[in-house]
């Protein structure tokens, strides 16, 4: 009886052990997959950024609004972001209010900051007064700095990529990359710069733009865009000016000294600020 029971039994196991092989092959690539993803976080040798007590306070010049709402993707890198905006702000005097609240978009509102910034803007952000409000707040003079995600924001309102100067498309896996620096913004430094972020695609390259920086698509696997890649763009837009980086998805990127130079210059030229 033993015997003839075993035998049953070592068959369903084995058929069973195929499966159950398979399964656990595939946690095991997307557990891989995962912990490379979050090694692209670990910022190895990257200098941290200055204790906030030790920082030398200049005095605030000028107020920009850093607008991080997102009903899409969440960015886990928005917290160490605006950490840094109000540093750099505290560093070379300007003031920084952070929210994801929509109900700062109005006339009164907006006056008060000499650029808004979208960080890390997913999905449906603004609603129909509100993009009014900004629309006029562009016309009249004010300015405009997107960061990463920005460019995955209002997919149907055609006004707010023409101020960005694209729209996303998709993007490889996080990965290191060679960048190509222009010479069109004088704050950027001519030495090579090579960084780990997500490189983005657009549905169609950027327009009647001053482009800054671009990434080289043979230095890395994925891109979509060809030879011509921008990644980092400014441009007069209606009566205001917009600047925009495809940078800044990894929470690494904040404690970069060399990003943290390439978000300032795009601040102080939306803001219209002297350097």
């Amino acid at each position: 009886m033993l015997s003839r029971s075993v035998g049953p039994a070592v068959k369903r196991l084995v058929l069973w052990s195929v499966p159950v092989a398979v399964l656990l092959a595939a946690v095991l690539v997307y557990l891989r997959a995962r912990a490379a993803a979050r090694g692209s976080e670990v910022c190895a040798g990257a200098p941290l950024l200055p204790d906030p007590d030790t920082l030398t306070v200049r005095p605030s010049s000028y107020r920009i609004l850093v607008f991080t709402r997102h009903t899409g993707y969440t960015h886990r890198s928005i917290p160490a972001a605006v950490a840094a905006l109000h540093q750099l702000g505290a560093q070379h005097g300007f003031t920084v209010l952070a929210t994801e609240d929509p109900r700062f978009f109005t006339d009164s509102v907006l006056r008060a900051f000499a650029a808004v910034v979208f960080l890390h803007t997913t999905g449906s952000i603004l609603e129909g007064q509100q993009k009014t409000a900004f629309e006029r707040y562009i016309r009249s003079g004010g300015g405009f700095v997107g960061i990463h995600g920005a460019l995955d924001s209002e997919s149907r309102w055609a006004w707010y990529h023409g101020l960005a100067g694209a729209a996303f498309l998709s993007h490889p896996p996080i990965q290191r990359a060679r960048l190509i620096v222009s010479s069109a913004d004088n704050s950027e430094r001519s030495q090579p710069w090579e960084r780990t972020d997500e490189w983005y695609d657009y549905h169609e390259l950027p327009e009647s733009v001053v482009v800054v920086v671009s990434v080289d698509e043979t230095s890395y696997r994925g891109g979509k865009m060809g030879r011509m890649h921008p990644v980092t763009w400014y441009h007069a837009f209606e009566d205001g000016r917009a600047w925009y980086t495809a940078m800044g998805h990894t929470t690494c990127s904040y404690s970069e000294p060399r990003f943290l130079e390439h978000l300032l210059a795009g601040i102080r030229y939306a803001a219209s600020a002297a350097r």
